[in-house]
């Protein structure tokens, strides 16, 4: 059975597993969002826990376009009739 999924409060704060739960990936996904600068997280001074304020993820996918995979079709070729 599938669960749906919370939804996202702009003022909540979340970590990095309830973000990734929310999103629908990977704690590494996540991870990498986050290196990669795509979704913006805090830590405390000397904490080792990271946060991820709700408007974050919202913003993130408010900037996100999806880019279709589809290989190009090959164009056929004309029929011609041998006559």
């Amino acid at each position: 059975m599938v669960r749906p999924k919370p939804a996202v409060e702009p003022n909540a704060i979340y970590s990095r597993e309830e973000a990734a739960e929310i999103l629908g990936v990977s704690l590494s996904t996540l991870k990498r969002l986050v290196a990669e600068g795509h979704l913006q997280a805090s830590k405390l001074n000397g904490g080792r826990r990271v946060f991820i304020r709700g408007a974050n993820i919202l913003t993130m996918l408010d900037q996100s376009t999806v880019h279709s995979q589809a290989p190009a079709r090959p164009k056929a070729s004309p029929v011609t009739s041998k006559e």
